[in-house]
């Protein structure tokens, strides 16, 4: 079996999970990286112990040996990069969001299917063995009838105004911050687990902490400022939403997205209920799912592949009472995503549970639409087909 090679664009926060990742494989290379300068990308390629470094990442695409482009960029350089190895006809795993726009993710799936590659995005928290137990309840109809949807995603990184990121910068993140950061991934687990898409969005939008000390050198996601050369920006993103949401077939639902709660550190809950059962699951406790039921016994199911479903069993790698994180959840996305590739990259050999340009595009839709139905005063915004 061939040795497939992978390039990284980006060596930021992130890079370093999908390499990790990508190493526990076993079968890929990761050859080659790229960075803002030939310094830079030659620093980290020693620290991950990567062959090649490139200060331009056209360098990188244009490496022959490189098969596989995992473009970790910050979002307004998410088209270009992605554009560029397309058409060298790589394939491309795209951390998310797919871009900084609804606009630029459309020409980013419709390139990707001219290109006839694998095209990937990162919703990582499909790869946890329990989101698939609850995807697959839902899909053999256990939970009867969906009729409510609700949970959150919470964060406190952000409720120091001496913190900064890129994120909060619309020329490097977009105009959203906290929804297209960590609502795109609620909303698109919503839509994995239950197979229903959302078809209008509600949102009342909010900036609680309206200005932040940024030092010249400040950027970088976590990034926090000193004394020293600092200065205070005006926020113009939102750091707090709620959302009211209505899903094709006539369920309901809600979401809370905030970044700066004191004490939530990753705090991605998801329930789903239908007229038999409910299901929650939470990602700080994701070794776990709750199903209730009216007049039994609520239960919790523990992560144990001899009693999983296959679909969710082919994920959970260790008995029954061996935790696996984020990173094996991670890990398992992008194993898929390399199965997807040695299986020709076709349609039809795409991994069920993996995410494809195709969902990014979509996720920025959705973005956009509780962007305008906020600056509308509040009212529900359809979100449209795509284009």
């Amino acid at each position: 079996m061939k040795r497939l090679k992978m390039g990284l664009i980006g060596p930021g926060f992130i890079a370093a999970q999908h390499i990790e990742a990508v190493r526990r494989l076993g079968d890929v290379e990761v050859l080659a990286l790229a960075g803002s300068s030939s310094e830079s990308a030659r620093r980290r390629a020693a620290q991950w112990c990567v062959e090649r470094a490139y200060g331009d990442y056209r360098e990188l695409i244009a490496d022959p040996d490189i098969d596989v482009v995992h473009n970790t960029t910050p979002n307004h350089l998410h088209l270009q990069v992605s554009l560029a190895a397309l058409a060298a006809r790589k394939h491309v795993i795209s951390d998310k969001p797919l871009s900084d726009s609804a606009e630029h993710s459309r020409t980013l799936w419709q390139a990707a299917r001219r290109a006839g590659v694998a095209h990937v995005v990162t919703f990582n928290y499909r790869g946890n063995p329990l989101v698939q137990e609850a995807r697959s309840m839902v899909s053999r109809g256990e939970l009867g009838p969906l009729c409510y949807v609700h949970g959150q995603y919470l964060q406190d990184w952000l409720a120091d105004e001496r913190v900064y990121s890129w994120r909060l910068d619309p020329a490097r993140g977009g105009a959203s911050s906290a929804l297209r950061d960590i609502g795109s991934h609620w909303c698109d687990l919503a839509e994995h687990v239950t197979g229903l898409r959302i078809e209008a969005v509600l949102a009342d939008l909010g900036t609680v902490v309206a200005r932040r000390e940024v030092s010249r050198a400040a950027g970088g996601t976590f990034s926090r400022t000193t004394t020293r050369g600092r200065r205070r920006v005006r926020i113009r993103s939102e750091d707090l939403a709620t959302v009211l949401l209505r899903f094709r077939g006539g369920a309901k639902g809600c979401v809370a997205i905030g970044q700066v709660l004191p004490g939530h550190k990753n705090d991605l809950q998801l329930e789903v209920c239908g007229r038999q059962a409910s299901v929650r699951w939470l990602q700080e406790r994701q070794n776990e799912l709750w199903i209730g039921r009216f007049g039994q016994p609520s239960s919790v199911v523990g992560k144990d592949p001899s009693i999983l479903s296959p679909d969710a069993a082919r994920y959970a790698h260790l008995p029954a009472g061996h935790q696996e994180a984020w990173a094996d959840a991670f890990r398992n996305v992008i194993a898929d995503a390399y199965q997807w590739i040695r299986d020709g990259a076709g349609p039809r050999a795409r991994p069920a549970a993996l995410a494809t340009f195709a969902d990014g595009y979509r996720s920025d839709l959705l973005v956009e639409a509780m962007l305008a139905s906020h600056a509308a005063g509040g009212v529900w915004r359809k979100i449209p087909p795509p284009a």
